[in-house]
């Protein structure tokens, strides 16, 4: 299982004009795969392994990529491609796309070492911190908050400037899945040890055995941030105070996203641990929010970030995670089986043909659960 540690870096002023010209380096190395992809024949166009052969020819021939570590140089190659693969897939998947576009340095902000090229030192410096050195950079010190767990392999470390000012490092692992836990045998799951959850629209997310978790309250923190954009429409663009204002927006919407994701932290471990199995819809979010209606909260809810969460834990805690088709789910009664519509404003479930009554979200959380066992 592949899943990645966070840390909060804090690197000398020498050391972040070193991560910074990394950046700005690779941001150009991303440019240049780009215009050789573009610019090649229809019918010949570079593979990943095609342009990571290049690379020694174009550092000869561009001096400034010379100064990238060469794993790192690959791993940029890689990023193209692997973008370019997304864009496929977002296009057979009937989306309309464009294509990739030239990266400015406002729009690359992070550099990746894939298997060599940097080293952790835990036991370098104090309590709490550790350091990690990259090549052509230097070491780069860490708040370690959380050990790297002794039965994991570091794949890969990053480090990233984000938004605000802000450096971090993260590091790829992967853990070996015989030191996971075994999941219980599917034969044993039943409705008392197993879940439906229906994220819902009054709360955040309703289970099919009656409990509800209720919407995180963020009307602070939009308030700050609405007050930091009126500001930030005030300075003029390219000024030290427009600068400042951006980074005080940047800060902003970093709190919201912490607290939705400490939020959803708590939420998924809770259910991982209290049941066996969780079944949870398997949403079209895209298509949701593109729909009329209340787009801010349905941002909120992340709610696919929320079942990457759940899925990742769910092998974390040895959960079953599983996730089931989303239509109809609301309109379908629980008990017998008759779909009744209802506008969205509609928060009750009452059964036309069988007379059952019952919050709407928890009779789509049952639905959700039997639909699970018939999977």
């Amino acid at each position: 299982m592949e899943h990645s540690y966070r840390y909060r870096a804090y690197p000398t002023e020498g050391v972040a004009d070193e991560l910074e010209h990394q950046v700005d380096i690779h941001r150009q190395l991303y440019n240049h795969v780009r215009w050789d992809y573009t610019n090649s024949p229809v019918d010949a166009k570079p593979s990943e392994f095609d342009q990571n052969n290049k690379l020694p020819e174009w550092k000869q021939k561009w001096p400034v990529f010379a100064e990238t570590y060469s794993k790192a140089a690959q791993a940029t190659v890689a990023r193209f491609h692997r973008n370019l693969s997304n864009l496929r897939k977002q296009k057979e998947n009937g989306h309309t796309v464009g294509r990739l576009k030239r990266q400015a340095p406002t729009d690359y902000r992070s550099v990746t070492y894939n298997q060599s090229g940097f080293d952790l030192d835990e036991k370098r410096g104090q309590d709490g911190f550790a350091y990690v050195r990259f090549s052509k950079v230097g070491w780069v010190k860490i708040r370690y908050s959380r050990p790297i767990p002794a039965d994991s392999s570091i794949k890969e470390a990053t480090f990233k400037k984000e938004t605000t000012g802000e450096w971090f490092v993260s590091f790829g692992l992967e853990i070996d899945d015989a030191n996971l836990p075994e999941k219980p045998d599917v034969d044993s799951l039943n409705p008392s040890n197993s879940v439906g959850i229906d994220l819902g629209i009054l709360n955040y997310i309703h289970t099919s055995d009656g409990k509800t978790v209720d919407w995180l309250n963020l009307e602070g923190e939009y308030e700050r941030l609405r007050r930091a954009h009126r500001k930030l429409s005030r300075k003029e663009q390219g000024s030290n105070n427009y600068e400042n204002q951006r980074v005080e927006v940047a800060k902003a919407k970093r709190d919201i996203h912490r607290k939705v994701l400490d939020y959803q932290h708590k939420i998924t471990t809770w259910l991982v641990k209290e049941y066996d199995a969780v079944f949870v819809e398997d949403l079209n979010v895209q298509s949701m929010l593109r729909a009329d209606g209340n787009g801010r909260n349905k941002q909120d809810a992340a709610w696919r970030q929320c079942i990457t969460l759940l899925e990742y834990k769910g092998d974390v805690y040895g959960t079953h995670v599983v996730q089931v088709e989303a239509a109809g789910t609301t309109k379908e009664c629980a008990v017998c089986g008759v779909e009744s519509s209802k506008s969205i404003w509609v928060r009750e479930h009452s059964c036309p043909s069988c007379g059952f009554e019952t919050d709407r979200d928890a009779n789509a959380a049952m639905n959700v659960l039997q639909r699970g066992f018939l999977n």
